[in-house]
Order: C-alpha cells, then structure tokens, then sequence
C-alpha cells in the first residue's frame, strides 16, 4: 500500500500531466485510467455536495461563537497545523480561549502536536468526526463568551502582552483544523494554506491529482497564505498569486515559513538542543508528511554534512519492518562515511507515535522542532494579517452574517 501511494503521488505531482506521460513508468501509466474514472465520480460527487450546500438543502450547523476555518486546496504539505497554532496562541495570548476542532485523522498525530505544543495555555482541542457535537460538549463543560465585538475580538492585540483574564476558561472562538471542506459546520472566516512549492499539482481532482476541490472554491476563502515562500523562486511566487487572483481579484494573500527553532532529543524531550547539534553530521531525514521536500531542505540549511532521506505516506503509522528499513540505511550510511549518523524526524513523526523509533537505538534520534513565521511582502507582514483577520470577523459579526 505504501509504493502504491508513492506511485500516486508521482502522478498527482507529474506536470502537465497529457505531455509527460513517456517520464512515467509503466505500472503509472496503467493506473491513469483507473484514476481517471476515480477523479470523474469523485468530481460529480463533489458538484452535489456544493450544490446541496448552495440552496441550502443541507444545513450548515452555527456555534454561539466566532469560527475560524484553516483549511487547504491539495493533499498535505500546506502548513496547516502550523497556522492553526498560531491562530491558537495568538487568540491565547489576547486573552481569548480558542477551542480547536479536529476531526482527529490517521490517529490524531496533529491533535497530539497541538496538544504538545500547546500545553498551559487556555486553548482546548477537541477530537472527532461529528464537529457540532465535540464543540458543543466543550461549550457545555467549560461555557463560551459573547461574541460580539465589544466583549470578544476587541482583546485581540497585536503584541501579545495581553495576558489571560478572570473568564478565560470560557471558550471565545473556535479554530476549525482542516476545515474548508468540512461545509455542514458555518464558519465567519476562511483561511486557505497553499504550498508555493507545489501549489497545485497536475490540476486534476482527487486521486488523480492532488486537488480536494477545483480552483474555483477559492473564490469562498477570505484570506490566502502560500506556505514555504522561503523556498520558491520570484517568478514562481508571483504566478501563485496571479492564478489566485484570476479566481478572486480581491482576494488578499499573504506569505509564510517554516523556521527551525531547536531539536529534542528522543526520550529527552523536555531539553532543548541547539540547531547547530546536526552541523557536519550525516543526518536521515525521516519522515510521514504530507510534504517532506521543506523539512529537508531545512536539515540542509542548518549545515548537515550530508542528508539521506526516507519518506513515507503522510500519517503512515511506524512499524517494526520500517524501523527495520531505517536500520539498514544507517548502516549503509555508517560505512560509507565512516561516521554515526543520526535520524532526525519531525514533531508529527513524534506524536504520532513517541515509542516506535526509541527502537533505532543507538542510533541517536532527534526531533525538529520549527516556527510559523510570516515573510514580510509588497507591505503585507504578520500585523497586517493580524489586523485584516480582526477587521473581517468584526465585519461578518456585525452583518450577522
């Protein structure tokens, strides 16, 4: 099942798909058909839902308070989860106690990351595929704010010194993780996570290409964020932008990065190690993400002496044959350097399950750990975003809408 995946996956990403057909193999080349025809249901389908949705035939379900949607366009790799934490700590810090809902996929291993990362502060998570129903079960243990202007967003501050406040355990928002297509819950704004590496793939549907929806539902989105701008060349960030704004002119779009911040160590993860530990060391990236190609070109940054890399399906669940497999690497790199090399994984690697790579031992195995951060453009920079998210909630709450 996992070659298959990858076997997908190089499809999904083969551009333009009708005049590369002779770069894949014949195993892909058999497979286009199926996924074709797969596409094709997958795509009719979709055009009913909507359809349901547009004449409100199926009801979109509303909280008691402010919703927030980050969702995205393709398959993984559109830094997501970051942005769902920032939202989070930013309401956090304003003294508003954000309540994250997760439908909890492939073992939660996002939710566990955020539950880390997250801890002591006032933001709750909650997990399962019934949205309304987990959101409503937190509203009834811990109770929720008045939304409205005067008494909500108007603690949203731009420094973070806020602080908390005497009813910060009542729920204040709500951040919806992976929620452009979860249409039954409303939403008051909708933030869309592209990947400026691989913004759109070969531009087919799910699962011949990577797209979860046609372009055109970004025209639903109220803000745009390319993910990875640090590592996409000029000329490719301004053909992101002009394909977006050919679907929404008005749409605004700002730019953000993962920044390496520090690396645990396996079973150590309560001390911080400095990013310059992996300098001149032969490091395997290993990972199951959605887009692997950033995390390790990050290792590479740092200073590695060399970078291998094993990569397997997003959420792909550890077992004992893969650590067998990573095993075999490190030897083959050991002999061919003369030197120890380490592992390094991300966080979600490590949530998803914090046992299974102990087994690599003694093999050091360390853990990278990065930072959302927004990249400054043509005026557009974090407090701008911060604002423009204020001033569209303050709007869609006034317009009831």
């Amino acid at each position: 099942m996992e070659k298959l995946r990858k076997v997908v996956n190089e499809i999904a990403y083969t551009t333009p798909l009708s005049q590369n057909l002779s770069k894949l193999s014949p195993l892909q080349c058999s497979l286009i058909p199926l996924l074709f025809l797969s596409s094709s249901f997958y795509t009719l389908a979709l055009s009913l839902r909507h359809f349901l949705y547009r004449h409100r035939l199926f009801r979109q379900h509303r909280l008691p308070v402010p919703v927030i949607s980050v969702g995205n366009m393709t398959w993984g790799g559109n830094g997501k989860t970051p942005m769902v934490e920032f939202m989070a700590l930013w309401l956090a810090n304003s003294g508003i106690s954000p309540l994250i809902l997760s439908r909890g996929y492939a073992g939660g291993d996002e939710a566990k990351m955020l539950q880390r990362r997250l801890l002591g502060r006032s933001a709750k998570i909650g997990v399962g595929a019934n949205r309304a129903a987990t959101a409503a079960h937190f509203f009834e243990r811990y109770g929720y704010m008045d939304p409205g202007p005067a008494t909500c967003l108007e603690r949203l501050c731009f420094d973070q010194t806020m602080g908390s406040h005497l009813d910060a355990d009542k729920i204040g928002a709500v951040i919806l993780d992976d929620g452009m297509q979860h249409r039954s819950l409303w939403r008051d704004l909708e933030i869309v996570m592209v990947n400026g590496l691989m913004p759109w793939g070969n531009y087919h549907l799910l699962p011949l290409g990577p797209l979860r929806e046609p372009l055109t539902a970004l025209r639903r989105a109220d803000v745009a964020i390319v993910h990875h701008a640090d590592l996409v060349l000029e000329q490719s960030l301004k053909d992101v932008e002009l394909k977006m704004q050919e679907i929404k002119e008005s749409l605004p779009i700002f730019f953000t990065r993962m920044a390496p911040s520090h690396l645990l160590e396996m079973g150590n993860i309560d001390s911080k190690m400095p990013l310059r530990s992996v300098c001149d060391k032969v490091v395997l990236c290993v990972s199951a993400i959605g887009f692997a190609n950033a995390f390790v070109q990050a290792i590479g940054r740092i200073g590695a002496f060399y970078v291998d890399r094993l990569d397997f399906s997003d959420h792909h669940l550890f077992q004992a044959k893969d650590v067998e497999m990573i095993r075999m690497r490190l030897g083959k790199l050991q002999d061919k350097f003369g030197l120890k090399p380490v592992v390094v994984v991300t966080e979600k690697d490590y949530d998803r399950d914090p046992e299974i790579l102990k087994n690599l031992d003694p093999f050091q195995v360390l853990i990278l750990c990065s930072n959302l951060q927004f990249i400054p453009r043509d005026g557009r920079s974090e407090d701008g975003f911060k604002k423009l998210v204020k001033q569209l909630l303050e709007v869609k709450l006034s317009d009831g809408k």
